[in-house]
């Protein structure tokens, strides 16, 4: 994987600009002009002529030099950015951000660091200073408990309009595994690979829960999702849950496997764009112009899902195109950076479940973790951004410092 860094530099353009007039301004043609009044020209005259071609020389290289000092100030004034991501389809929103230049047409100096394996890894590298912005979800629940002081910004994936969206996730059987696509209740019994304490592990227990199948009752393995294809084809295990491209690959690359359940509903998506809250309170200005071009490149992706799925092969390497093409269509139906009740709601929710099969030990009240007014304002000073986007329920909307009540977020972004 490769890492990028686009700078703005205006100045610098400008500079180059002049440059090229100098130079144009004293064509080869010109020189091979002979004037023959040349012998008539007195030498005051031939002087005056030196002393003004000095003159515009001298002019040149000062406006030259200017943009130059003006493009090293801006350079320098400019604070560089580090985000991070997850190895997945539905986090490509911050590669396009950089890759089509939105982050650049901010004023934004960003840098991506190298894909993380998992959010507990990318929330790691937060909590040591080495990122200012990463892409993340069920792991930050851990996080926040563990006592790290996280703010939710906006979504890279989710719905600000209904509580149940599981469009990116899917769960793959491998031949033999007597799995009936029709009867999930045949789940019971069987082993299903998953990453233990990520929205794919939320994804099974949800399906679960609908079939009323104990969690006891099936066997959970924790699997990095680059070694589930191989899982099944080995018959290793009966079943995975992943986010895409993975559910994809597995269907390609371990003969037989076959798809058993596309989203459905059956969670309460939470991805979330999360910084640590000093940074945010420090750098208003940088977040908002953040947030700004993550927005542009979700609608842009939204809009060019093939351009996107372009994109997702630059930077998830060895998946083919035909794969990012397949997982981008279902990626895009989250793109939605929104913040509404249903979001606050999901992440109570998520927090629940995971408290009901003792994945965790506690809870926290979500509304002290986020900070809506970023996306707030930029929705009200740029609507065509979100204008594709299905409206917000009025019930759900919410304003800065806004408090969750369950039962009003239920009404309003409905149940899973």
């Amino acid at each position: 994987m490769r890492e990028r860094r686009l700078r703005t530099s205006v100045a610098g353009t400008c500079a180059l600009a002049l440059v090229l007039a100098a130079c144009g301004g004293n064509g080869d043609d010109d020189a091979d002009v002979v004037d023959d009044t040349a012998d008539e020209t007195t030498e005051p005259e031939m002087d005056e002529e030196a002393d003004l071609d000095d003159d515009v020389e001298d002019e040149v290289d000062d406006e030259d030099a200017e943009a130059e000092d003006a493009d090293a100030e801006a350079a320098g004034d400019l604070e560089t950015i580090t985000g991070g991501f997850v190895s997945g389809m539905d986090q490509m929103g911050l590669p396009a951000a950089l890759d089509v230049g939105f982050f650049e047409d901010q004023g934004l100096d960003v840098e991506l660091a190298q894909p993380f394996p998992t959010g507990v890894d990318a929330l790691n590298a937060l909590e040591a200073g080495e990122i200012q912005f990463t892409q993340v979800g069920t792991p930050s629940i851990g996080a926040v408990l563990s006592g790290m002081d996280l703010v939710y910004l906006g979504n890279y994936s989710g719905s600000a309009t209904q509580l149940g969206i599981d469009e990116t996730m899917a769960l793959v059987a491998r031949e033999g595994s007597d799995i009936d696509p029709d009867d999930l209740s045949t789940l019971e019994g069987k082993s299903i690979g998953v990453s233990v304490g990520s929205i794919n592990h939320l994804y099974v227990l949800g399906i679960l829960e609908e079939q009323g199948i104990d969690p006891d009752d099936v066997e959970i393995a924790n699997t990095p999702p680059p070694e589930m294809p191989v899982a099944l084809a080995t018959d290793g295990l009966d079943a995975i849950a992943v986010w895409d491209p993975w559910p994809i690959i597995a269907t390609q690359d371990a003969p037989g496997a076959y798809e058993v359940s596309r989203g459905g509903g059956y969670i309460a998506y939470i991805g979330y764009i999360v910084a640590q809250r000093e940074f945010v309170e420090e750098n208003p200005d940088l977040v908002a112009s953040f947030l700004e071009a993550r927005a542009e490149a979700d609608q842009w992706m939204r809009e060019n899902p093939d351009q996107a799925a372009d994109v997702a092969t630059r930077w998830l390497p060895g998946t083919a195109d035909d794969v990012a093409a397949e997982a981008m269509e279902h990626n895009v139906r989250q793109l939605d950076p929104r913040l509404s009740m249903c979001n606050y709601m999901a992440l109570h929710v998520s927090q629940e479940l995971l408290l009901e099969v003792d994945a965790i030990e506690e809870t926290y009240e979500v509304s002290e973790y986020f900070m809506p007014e970023f996306l707030l304002e930029l929705e009200e000073e740029r609507p065509e951004l979100f204008e594709d986007l299905d409206p917000i329920p009025e019930d759900a909307q919410i304003e800065p410092g806004h408090e969750l009540d369950p039962d009003a977020a239920l009404e309003a972004c409905g149940t899973l």
